[in-house]
């Protein structure tokens, strides 16, 4: 079966590789084999290739791959929940989904709800999540008030557009060049501003200066400067990514003068933080969401695990309208 492999960080088109790995064999009592249907490709993802991720990469050469769906094709003769045709979110933090086939332990699998799309499903978990939980987890923002994010038209930028406006929370969107807006308004986006020098006069005019205390931000480099300067004493710029391969930098008149919490945000660790049960809800939350297509994210192309480089030279591409997925052959 093939597999998407990395034999050490570096730029994509010169470290991947797929090869051919043994099939897993059948399942033991408490294990599900399990076929990968649909897997995303994430930001994460590309770091972890060029050796830039939060975690260290590891052993090489390695599987690469943190999120897909997949269809259950056996289950252990003690496993209960699942059963053969059921899709299951495959979730793997130290990385490994983009192979064809999977022996897993069942107890980590859940049967998703009939009737969605595996694309979305694909992209259910890792993107409507990470929105969420900054939502909610970071400070408070009440039914009314304001949430400006950069990277706007990403899938999580997205994500967190539909979730905001289902909850009442207005959003600032910011994004890097022209011809966004109708979409992101399309979702449910409030405002929508072309980022530069400029931003804070743009988001206090559109905003009528209402205070802003919460950015979200997933450039770095000198954008988070920018979004720091648009909140109001005391508000908060969490940063959950680094598009733009640069430090987060922020003013200290903002950090001294105006008291602006800087903090990171990883969904892993978070993840761990509310538990089987938090994650639980979230779950029961997040997945009648993607079901009913009222929070989906744009794919723009799929390919099959054998063109990896394509793929992945695809994803690292700044201007596109959506994910890009491997799906089966």
């Amino acid at each position: 079966m093939k597999r998407v492999m990395m034999q050490r960080p570096g730029a994509p088109a010169d470290v991947l590789y797929v090869d051919d790995a043994p099939e897993p064999g059948l399942p033991g009592p408490h294990e599900a084999l399990v076929e990968l249907v649909a897997a995303a490709i994430h930001p994460s993802d590309l770091l972890t290739v060029m050796g830039m991720y939060a975690s260290e990469p590891g052993p090489m050469p390695k599987a690469l791959g943190k999120e897909g769906v997949g269809k259950v094709l056996a289950v252990g003769n003690l496993v209960k929940h699942l059963k053969p045709g059921d899709l299951t979110p495959i979730l793997m933090g130290d990385d490994g989904v983009w192979q064809e086939r999977h022996l897993l332990a069942a107890e980590n699998l859940i049967a998703l709800p009939p009737g969605g799309d595996p694309k979305q499903y694909a992209l259910a978990i890792a993107n409507p999540a990470t929105a969420l939980l900054m939502l909610r987890s970071l400070v408070p923002v009440k039914m009314g008030e304001w949430v400006i994010q950069n990277a706007a038209n990403s899938s999580v930028g997205q994500c967190l557009i539909q979730i905001a406006r289902r909850n009442g929370i207005r959003t600032v969107n910011v994004v890097r060049r022209d011809g966004l807006a109708a979409q992101l308004h399309d979702l449910g986006a409030d405002v929508v501003l072309v980022d530069g020098p400029d931003l804070p006069k743009k988001v206090a005019a559109a905003t009528g200066g209402s205070p802003v205390k919460l950015a979200i931000d997933a450039v770095a480099g000198e954008a988070s400067a920018r979004l720091a300067a648009c909140l109001a004493p005391g508000g908060t710029l969490c940063t959950y990514g680094m598009m733009s391969g640069k430090n987060v930098q922020v003013s200290p008149a903002h950090l001294i003068g105006a008291g602006i919490v800087v903090r990171g945000f990883w969904l892993i660790s978070e993840m761990a933080r509310i538990g089987y049960a938090g994650r639980g809800a979230l779950f029961a939350e997040l997945f009648p969401l993607i079901v009913s297509g009222a929070v989906r994210s744009q794919v723009e192309a799929t390919y099959p695990l054998a063109q990896a480089r394509e793929a992945l030279a695809h994803a690292a591409r700044g201007e596109r309208t959506g994910k890009i997925l491997f799906t089966r052959d």
